[in-house]
């Protein structure tokens, strides 16, 4: 499994229409949870947001907003942002365009929002233009990251997921961990820890707002 814990400059430059970081001069920093709602896990990660009365950002799956309601209720309902992360979670390289915007639609019946990110970060070029149609959001955003937690690589620990964020993130990072069964073990430890080191230096978790502009370093 290869991939980036720090997202390279040269990658923010090559798609420097999706948003990857917010330009801020302060102690922010923009958590962000995919794949949610979950029964069990999106609660902790609720509970532990308002514990170091912190806001994030949950790019949600339309299946599961269906089936987890009252969770997705109380993501709305505690101050947080939420995005389009697709109905069924689909890899845009690897599925058919027309498919592919459809399920965004989709989800955008029970997903009010402008943010979007693509499952796995796969997006065609096509897709992102049509994107703001499949959405009925003219000011739809494609929104990426500049650091992965990688809480969903299975041959990690919670203490090897800390240290990526610890190590890798600074103001006005936008974040990534996962709020699902998979990633729940090495979640578990790490956000407490992330929550706890970055409050303790001065740092804010703060929402990403909408409409949030593209920023590439």
């Amino acid at each position: 499994m290869k991939y980036f814990i720090k997202t390279p400059w040269w990658l923010k430059k090559i798609y420097s229409s999706y948003v990857w970081s917010v330009p801020v001069k302060e102690k922010l920093l923009y958590l962000t949870f995919d794949d949610g709602p979950h029964p069990s896990v999106t609660p902790f990660v609720l509970d532990e947001l308002q514990k170091h009365e912190a806001k994030a950002s949950f790019f949600c799956i339309g299946k599961n907003v269906q089936a987890y309601p009252e969770v997705y209720k109380r993501i709305l309902d505690e101050g947080h942002a939420v995005g389009n992360h697709t109905q069924h979670h689909l890899n845009g390289w690897k599925t058919d365009n027309k498919e592919y915007l459809a399920d965004i639609h989709e989800a955008g019946k029970y997903i009010d929002s402008v943010l979007f990110r693509p499952p796995y970060g796969r997006i065609t070029s096509f897709q992102a233009k049509n994107l703001s149609q499949a959405m009925k959001k003219p000011e739809a955003k494609v929104v990426m990251w500049d650091v992965l937690s990688a809480d969903f690589d299975e041959t990690l620990s919670g203490e090897n997921c800390l240290q990526h964020v610890i190590l890798n993130a600074g103001k006005g990072s936008i974040i990534v961990f996962h709020d699902s069964e998979k990633a729940w073990k090495r979640l578990e430890f790490a956000l407490p820890g992330v929550l706890d080191f970055f409050k303790k230096r001065g740092y804010r978790f703060e929402k990403l707002a909408a409409p949030v502009s593209a920023h590439t370093l």
